[in-house]
């Protein structure tokens, strides 16, 4: 083989096992710090989980931290049909010797029997038709994805004797517009904006009757503003890989509204603490409660910081808010996570702002050819 094409070979898999030794590393520390007790370690040892959206950012992060609990004779199994991913490639997911990956769909009987042959114990429902722009532009799509495969999911956990079925919902959704805040799990509200926030709300009544009914133990966390690490930039993706991306290009941040809007930026690791205890913990079953990190961030403030970062100049464009997003504040309450499965979010917004900055650097090649962005106008800043 010539030695340049060997040399660049190289040079290359070295880059990759760079870039998953970043993310492996990050977790483990996270984990080691959090010091998790021995009988939650104890619980996880040797069992096979089912990931579904497990490629995605939260996914990908709770995959490697429970790679690392269940050990070499656990299992981790991703069922995820990147559909969320540009291309084919699930490039979130490092080569675990303990996870099996199936490319495929939660709404194909063929693909979700496959994962249920090797009867995992617990359950992470991650998978949906992501997010809130993306379901304003594809109501019945979102619809078919959300609801027609979290009731499949359900009947076969039933079914199969599945331990726990852990769903990740959305606080940013089943809340509405109008709750006060900080926001309570007592409260709920039927003016929901957007058919992500609908499908969010019916998938935990949908959990709700699975636990009534059938005895299924399920769990409802429900995740507000998730960042860090893992998550790609693209026209339906969160604002801060966005807000990143963009500004580390030296590019025009777009501002949405006023930018003293509030939102619950939630470190993606102190969500992984959650969703693990939340299947460890036997008095989160039948229940729904936030995950979250208590505090508001303005989104002004958060332009600032990003650009500060990376040094970017280039004055922000200003847009009219969008019309479906009507929040002018988001904050969380997370006592009721404290109380029920010792839930204890343990990174400040700058220190997760700069992790996830940290990623941007080492993957920043990857990145640039994972970011979606199609060509033409963005139904979510248009003018109406």
């Amino acid at each position: 083989m010539d030695g340049r094409l060997l040399s660049t070979l190289s040079v290359f898999m070295e880059k990759i096992m760079n870039d998953v030794e970043f993310r492996l590393d990050l977790v483990t520390k996270y984990l080691n710090d959090l010091g998790l007790p021995k009988e939650i370690r104890d619980y996880f040892h040797n069992q096979t989980i089912l990931v579904t959206g497990g490629a995605g950012a939260i996914g990908s992060n709770l995959v490697i931290a429970l790679s690392n609990l269940v050990g070499d004779d656990g299992k981790i199994i991703v069922l995820d049909n990147l559909s969320a991913i540009k291309g084919d490639n699930p490039i979130d997911l490092p080569p675990l010797s303990n996870m099996m990956f199936v490319n495929g769909d939660i709404r194909n009987d063929i693909d979700i029997k496959r994962v249920f042959r090797e009867n995992p114990t617990i359950v992470y429902h991650l998978a949906a038709f992501f997010a809130n722009q993306n379901s304003v532009d594809y109501p019945e799509k979102s619809a078919d994805v959300d609801i027609k495969g979290i009731i499949k999911l359900l009947d076969l956990s039933q079914f199969s004797g599945v331990e726990k079925f852990i769903y990740a919902s959305s606080g940013c959704s089943v809340y509405g517009s109008y709750g006060k805040m900080p926001l309570k799990e007592d409260f709920i509200s039927m003016h929901l904006t957007t058919p992500y926030q609908i499908n969010k709300m019916a998938g935990e009544m949908y959990c709700n009757f699975y636990y009534h009914h059938y005895g299924l133990n399920t769990v409802n966390c429900r995740f507000f503003n998730s960042f860090g690490p893992g998550e790609v930039p693209g026209q339906y993706r969160n604002v801060i890989p966005n807000f990143v991306y963009w500004s580390m290009l030296e590019r025009s941040l777009p501002l949405t509204g006023t930018g003293d809007e509030t939102r619950d930026f939630t470190y993606v690791l102190d969500l992984v603490q959650g969703l693990i205890k939340a299947a460890y913990y036997e008095s989160a079953i039948g229940q729904a409660f936030n995950l979250a990190s208590g505090k508001e961030t303005k989104i002004k403030d958060l332009i600032q910081m990003v650009n500060a970062t990376t040094g970017n100049n280039t004055p922000i464009t200003t847009y009219p808010a969008r019309k479906w997003d009507t929040k002018k504040r988001l904050l969380a309450s997370i006592d009721l996570a404290a109380e029920l499965i010792d839930y204890k979010p343990t990174t400040k917004f700058k220190d997760g702002l700069k992790a996830n900055m940290q990623w941007f650097e080492t993957n920043w090649d990857k990145i640039q050819y994972a970011a979606d962005f199609p060509v033409g106008m963005s139904s979510a800043i248009r003018k109406k």
